[in-house]
């Protein structure tokens, strides 16, 4: 694989749109030692012909699985089979998305507005639908929405309601508590001072978790995720061709996905995510166990998102994360890392963090990941979530071809 990301610890990246997915797409084909005129194969969240298109290529496979952000590991899992197949040689995957710094535009223009407005009697604010930029409905209710009708009426707050309904619930049947909960942001936040380019690199206590702001209770302003801008690129190829490629393979050994619901409210178990069943179809086509894996790399976009995972995967059992968290052994120094990027909770979270952690996995398993260095790691997992904990996609990576 040859990998690319963009984040900054201003939370703001200067590129937009098809201009900064193009500038990773290079990143990542640079770093394989691969060029454009490689490529036959696409894949990203939405609209891959318009992007073959911008970049003016010919794929003969793409993939626009749009999932939320486990979509990025789906398109490995889709990519590997296309390779495997004879479909493609060159798959790329890219992810771009800004919505800090399109705020920060959106405003200095308003004040621009503002500014030459002054004098001639006009005003500078915007027109049209109720002070939303643009006017028109709310994104996602240009259509037929299940979670609008029968969900939003009741005043959760979304996102982070559905995340809060997961964390009371397995506070109610395991006795999990904040403070363990926090244990994960502060264990994140130790990787994330070892990342010049985390948006939060100041450590952080259990304290400081408990005592920062309530969203949606349980979960506290440090147990949810950034929004920052952020960008990220994978290009993969066969086994064979990457042996000849410029950086040292990392190999994709088993993957899975599955999901069970789309509103929060139709979640089978809100104590358990479909993980359970990719995380194991995942680990059995890699042909290892979860004590065979030297690092996750999991989605958080909430701390009780992040306990989920561990449980549902087989690192600890149903109803064990919180004790099985709470003496920092995801942090620097454990014996479990987990997200030593910093996470979604503390280095970058643009909307859709799947991509991020193809990143971090790949550099961990290559060596690249300077002072947050792991010692030899060989088999790392990466696993996102999509949607309100809706659907899930696992990857076991490896320094070598089979286990």
């Amino acid at each position: 694989m040859g990998v690319a990301d963009a984040a900054s610890p201003t939370g703001i990246l200067d590129d937009t749109g098809r201009a900064l997915e193009a500038r990773m797409i290079r990143a990542a084909l640079d770093d394989a030692g691969l060029t454009l005129a490689d490529v036959d194969g696409v894949t990203c969240a939405g609209a891959p012909a318009g992007l073959a298109e911008y970049l003016g290529i010919h794929p003969r496979f793409f993939d626009g699985t749009q999932v939320g952000g486990s979509s990025y590991e789906l398109h490995v899992e889709h990519a590997a089979a296309a390779i495997a197949a004879g479909l493609c040689e060159v798959v790329i995957g890219v992810y771009a998305s800004t919505p800090k710094g399109n705020q920060a535009r959106m405003r200095a223009a308003m004040a621009a507005r503002a500014d030459a407005g002054k004098g001639d009697g006009r005003s500078g604010g915007g027109r049209g639908g109720g002070g939303r930029p643009g006017g028109g409905a709310p994104p996602g209710m240009g259509g037929p929405n299940p979670g609008a009708e029968w969900e939003l009426p009741y005043g959760m707050r979304t996102p982070m309601g559905a995340y809060a309904l997961a964390a009371s619930r397995h506070m109610h049947e395991f006795g999990t508590t904040s403070e363990q909960l926090a244990q994960i942001a502060v264990d994140t936040r130790r990787w994330a001072s070892m990342n010049p380019n985390a948006k939060f690199q100041d450590l952080i206590t259990i304290d400081d978790v408990v005592d920062s702001p309530m969203q949606a209770s349980p979960l506290h302003l440090l147990d949810c995720c950034l929004v920052t801008d952020g960008a990220g690129a994978f290009v993969m190829v066969s086994a064979e061709r990457a042996a000849s490629l410029a950086k040292p393979a990392v190999y994709v050994l088993g993957a899975g996905s599955c999901g069970d619901h789309s509103m929060i409210s139709q979640m089978p178990d809100l104590t358990t995510t479909a993980g359970a069943i990719s995380g194991p179809a995942a680990f059995a086509m890699a042909g290892v166990k979860p004590d065979d894996v030297d690092l996750l790399i999991g989605y958080d976009s909430f701390t009780i998102t992040a306990l989920l995972h561990l449980e549902d995967l087989g690192f600890c059992g149903k109803g064990e994360g919180g004790a099985f968290v709470e003496d920092g052994k995801l942090g620097p120094g454990g014996s479990f890392p987990m997200n030593t990027n910093g996470g979604g909770l503390s280095y970058t979270h643009p909307g859709m963090y799947g991509m991020f952690l193809i990143v971090e996995a790949v550099r961990q398993l290559r060596g690249e990941c300077g002072e947050r260095q792991l010692d030899g790691p060989e088999i790392a997992v990466a696993h996102g979530s999509g949607g309100l904990l809706s659907t899930m996609g696992t990857l076991v990576l490896g320094t070598e071809a089979t286990r």
